[in-house]
């Protein structure tokens, strides 16, 4: 890792932030050095999302200061953040789709003829010099829509340089990203710190701490309760710090009996998605499917659900075969889904923690709703759940993410669902919760259920599946025991290294 010159460019002393009683800043200090890579982490709700807010100008302190490139500041607006050169760049991807990838880096700062007319060709040439200065692979008049994830998060960050950002802050860029890609776009971030940007990274996956960091500061709580070089630290003291205790990068999950196939799907397909996929889920197993992004799992999952419909092959449930032409049959038949993108599909963001896990059983008559018994259900849900709230009233969209999963999994709680479907179970979603999710997966199958899990996170897959079915270019490449692959021979299946042994549907 290259080393910073050692110049502060952003200093943030005392600060305070509350939201009525909760305090979600406590007198928090933090440092980051020019050609830094200053890592942030904590538990979801530690205060790293106000942290962001204050930097960005979207919210404001109660006390403290900040020291932005030698000026003090009490609090920020968003074009102060901007002209100072800051800039965030979401887990959530902030582009427009339906244009091209020079409009986006150039939206509302288009180069423009002495006519006032945008001059596309100076446009596209000034996107390619900045595209080629770090090294990514993007033609800059490809459309967004067409962009792999990785390269949506990298055009992001080549937006923020088109505004000559020295201060980058990157939250949980590669929550969506595959083994490949989240190599691609943590080189990015080195190329950004070797042109002097001081980068504030926050990310769930400890193990990029150690790949890429200088320092890294540690919230709980909204107090910072670690902070220091990453090379004086280890997986293990960071976590204790996180949450309290001793943590694993591996679960250990109770191990339970399966029984008789629940789900069979032979020779699936989906035109230009997926092609002739084939296997068997049985009661009480957790079938994980990995690969790296783009292979077709997630859309794999949507058709099975019957968010998108087949091209051909055959799905048999309890033995029938089952034709879903929509969620709503496939929910009426057993199927439950946990999407990926869970602000999008999954919550209805502005309705409160109640409806939203109350949506799919209705308490009381056809007619009249037994508003009692829905509160009683969905505080006990939320209790076991270890959901975290102002009260069940509250917009579930201003819940952090992992509670928001845990929102989602509630309302399947309240189904007579048989096969649950995690699609990134524990995306953005820090160690603690992420715990939580993995023991209520264990109680589903210890309660007969079968779950078939997409998951990008390597050890994930390893510590919660019975067995792994890889996806690779729309194709199922290989099924294997998880108990006895290794992590490298996994993502040999990956990446192709590997061959076909070990596939099985059995």
């Amino acid at each position: 890792m290259k080393r910073n010159d050692g110049k502060e460019i952003l200093v943030i002393h005392d600060l305070t932030k509350t939201f009525g009683d909760t305090v979600a800043l406590d007198h928090v200090e933090f440092r980051l050095a020019a050609g830094e890579v200053h890592c942030l982490v904590g538990e979801n709700g530690a205060g790293k999302s106000t942290l962001i807010k204050i930097l960005s100008g979207a919210e404001r302190p109660d006390k403290g200061t900040i020291l932005v490139f030698g000026r003090e500041y009490t609090h920020l607006t968003p074009e102060q953040s901007l002209e100072l050169g800051i800039a965030t760049i979401y887990q959530d991807v902030e582009l427009v789709g339906s244009l091209t990838v020079a409009d986006n880096i150039f939206l509302g700062r288009e180069v423009r003829t002495k006519w006032g007319l945008v001059n596309y060709k100076a446009q596209n040439r000034r996107a390619r010099e900045l595209i080629e200065s770090m090294n990514i692979d993007m033609p800059e008049t490809a459309l967004v829509e067409s962009l792999s994830p990785a390269q949506q998060q990298s055009l992001q960050i080549v937006k923020a340089l088109q505004i000559n950002a020295r201060i980058m802050i990157m939250d949980e860029p590669t929550s969506a990203l595959g083994v490949e890609e989240t190599k691609a776009l943590l080189g990015v971030v080195r190329k950004l710190s070797a042109q002097n940007i001081g980068v504030i990274y926050i990310s769930h996956y400890l193990e990029e701490i150690f790949e890429i960091g200088e320092r890294v500061t540690v919230l709980k709580d909204g107090q910072v309760v670690d902070a220091g070089e990453v090379r004086s630290k280890d997986l293990g003291t960071i976590t204790k710090s996180m949450i309290g205790r001793e943590g694993s990068l591996f679960y250990n999950r109770d191990e339970v009996g399966t029984g008789e196939v629940v789900l069979r799907v032979r020779n699936l397909s989906r035109l230009g998605l997926f092609e002739k996929v084939s296997f068997d889920l049985h009661r009480g197993e957790i079938l994980g499917f990995g690969g790296v992004v783009g292979g077709g799992r997630s859309a794999l999952m949507n058709v099975i659900f019957g968010a998108v419909r087949r091209s051909g092959g055959d799905i048999f449930l309890n033995g029938r075969a089952a034709h879903f032409e929509s969620p709503r049959e496939a929910v009426a038949q057993g199927v439950a889904m946990i999407p990926e993108d869970r602000k999008g599909l999954g919550l209805f963001d502005l309705r409160s923690l109640l409806e939203n896990i109350a949506i799919v059983k209705n308490e009381g008559s056809r007619l009249l709703l037994n508003h009692e018994a829905e509160n009683r259900r969905v505080e006990n849900l939320s209790e076991r759940l270890g959901i975290v709230s102002a009260g069940s009233r509250q917009p579930v969209g201003f819940l952090s993410g992992g509670n928001q999963q845990k929102a989602i999994l509630a309302r399947w709680l309240l189904s007579n669902a048989q096969i649950f479907i995690f699609d990134e179970p524990t995306k953005g979603v820090d160690i603690g919760a992420k715990e939580k999710i993995y023991q209520f997966m264990v109680e589903l199958v210890k309660a007969g259920k079968g779950i078939l899990m997409v998951s990008s996170d390597v050890p994930e897959l390893m510590c919660m599946s019975d067995r792994i079915a890889v996806m690779r270019n729309g194709k199922l490449v290989a099924t294997v025991n998880s108990k006895t692959v290794t992590q490298q021979e996994l993502l040999g299946y990956f990446l192709g290294i590997n061959d076909r042994r070990g596939i099985t549907n059995a």
